[in-house]
């Protein structure tokens, strides 16, 4: 995956510490191995572990009431998850679940707390993770009721695209107007992200492929042209 290769994509937690305390850090916990469809997180589970990525694809998920649950996110190598719990406030908000094969650390609070008070530059990069996590948490809400569904969709594809993109090769080079997006979402997933119903989400990805800016089939999904999909999403399009 080359999510760290995408000049306008987010930096995952490991990514943003220096070599010396990512090696730091890398000594807590202890390592697991998940399969597909396993759970690593439990929503309102009270264990107060953080989860370190190292390998693979996770999916967030929350129970909107008995009978809906609703994809949150998505995590890869080199995010964490649970960290909220990790740090003693309150139980699991969230079910994270295993989208293939998963290697990762679990740190429990005993281990971290001391780590986070003796290191502050993973502290600090903490802070901002959750600052981060926030700010896109209160711009999703406000877009769910301020654009209608094709815009919220095109920004979804764009945050995707920005976060797990693989570029296409050419001969000059790499190609970031042109991407696959290397997370397999379904339909359903892509409402539950857009606060919207499958069959309006079908519809709005249908226009995006006639008009030729992604193509879909088989949970994939690529982005034709990147620009354009930008302009769908009412971003500003940066100047060549």
């Amino acid at each position: 995956m080359m999510h760290g290769s995408n000049p306008n994509g987010r930096a995952t937690f490991l990514d943003t510490m220096s070599p010396e305390a990512r090696a730091a850090f890398a000594r807590l916990g202890t390592p697991r191995r998940y399969a597909v469809g396993d759970v690593l997180i439990h929503e309102g589970d009270h264990a107060q572990e953080l989860v370190v990525l190292h390998k693979g694809l996770v999916k967030v998920t929350a129970r909107l009431d008995r009978d809906r649950v609703s994809l949150v996110d998505i995590r890869i190598d080199g995010d964490i998850v649970g960290e909220m719990a990790a740090m003693g406030v309150g139980p699991r908000s969230a079910t994270v679940t295993s989208c293939g094969d998963v290697l990762a650390t679990v740190v429990p609070r005993n281990e971290l707390e001391p780590f986070l008070l003796a290191h502050a530059e993973v502290s600090l990069a903490l802070n901002r993770l959750l600052c981060g996590r926030l700010r896109r948490a209160d711009r999703l809400r406000l877009e769910l009721g301020g654009y209608p569904v094709p815009v919220r969709l095109a920004r979804v594809l764009v945050e995707l695209a920005e976060s797990y993109g693989r570029p296409r090769r050419t001969f000059r080079g790499l190609d970031w107007n042109r991407v696959h997006i290397d997370v397999n979402l379904s339909q359903p997933e892509f409402a539950a992200l857009t606060a919207s119903t499958t069959n309006t989400v079908h519809k709005a990805l249908a226009q995006l492929g006639k008009d030729e800016i992604i193509t879909t089939g088989l949970r994939q999904t690529s982005i034709l042209d990147m620009a354009r999909l930008r302009e769908a999403a009412l971003l500003r399009v940066s100047a060549a």
